[in-house]
């Protein structure tokens, strides 16, 4: 029987008692659906993970006792950085999620010319701290024990001047195929555009910065299809898929 993770956004330690936050204690309760006497495993995003049984659960508490802890890495030997132009709802969602799985250390959602959702003020907090659980959703079903980062959304302009590593633009008329690229020590940084994709200017821009256009065969794929793709492909190439 699989035993349920969960991520608590607190310092654990071997035997200590955590009682649970109304957003936490609702997700084992509703959709864990855990009972006392449940054992699960938590993580802090600090890199372990401890065994726990749920030892109080009512309408207005609920309770965890830690157990043992275990030094566990799920993480990847290639850093992956993804630069990624923002996309509507779900398909953002699907991304993010996917980027996790496949091992991503740092999301940077992207403002692009041909952006079409629009954030500013309360929605542009809201989306963010929206990417960060779905995030934390992924690691506790990848069994990652860290958390990537997921950046505050930032124009594609003054990102383009601070990546660093081997920076790969991901182009259909690219004149580079992926798998003749070497990759750098300090890893690999993808851009992958937004619905519409990148506009010519935006592409010279990320030129001018070192990013390489590479192309990912005959086929033009959508937003969120190429990010995969190119995680992916990463992975295969130069990480630990397969391995």
């Amino acid at each position: 029987m699989r035993v349920p993770r969960l991520y608590l956004p607190v310092a654990l330690a071997e035997g200590a008692t955590i009682v649970l936050s109304d957003e936490r204690a609702h997700y084992l309760k509703t959709v864990l659906r855990l009972r006392f006497g449940a054992e699960l495993v938590v993580f802090d995003g600090g890199g372990d993970e401890f065994s726990a049984e749920v030892v109080l659960l009512s309408r207005t508490e609920s309770h965890l006792r830690l157990a043992v802890r275990s030094v566990r890495s799920a993480e990847s030997s290639l850093p992956l950085h993804l630069g990624l132009g923002i996309s509507r709802g779900e398909r953002m969602d699907l991304v993010i999620q996917k980027a996790v799985e496949l091992g991503v250390l740092t999301i940077s959602p992207l403002v692009a010319e041909r952006t079409v959702v629009r954030l500013e003020g309360e929605r542009r907090a809201s989306r963010w701290v929206h990417w960060q659980r779905v995030a934390q959703s992924a690691c506790e079903q990848c069994h990652r024990n860290r958390i990537p980062v997921v950046a505050e959304p930032q124009d594609l302009a003054p990102w383009l001047a601070s990546a660093r590593g081997t920076r790969l633009l991901l182009d259909p008329a690219g004149r580079h195929a992926v798998r003749d690229v070497m990759p750098a020590a300090e890893g690999v940084v993808l851009l992958s555009g937004p619905e519409g994709g990148f506009s010519q200017r935006e592409r010279a821009w990320a030129e001018a910065a070192g990013f390489l256009p590479v192309r990912f065969g005959p086929r033009i794929l959508r937003a969120e299809t190429a990010a995969i793709a190119a995680l992916t492909a990463a992975q295969l190439l130069w990480g630990d898929l397969g391995a």
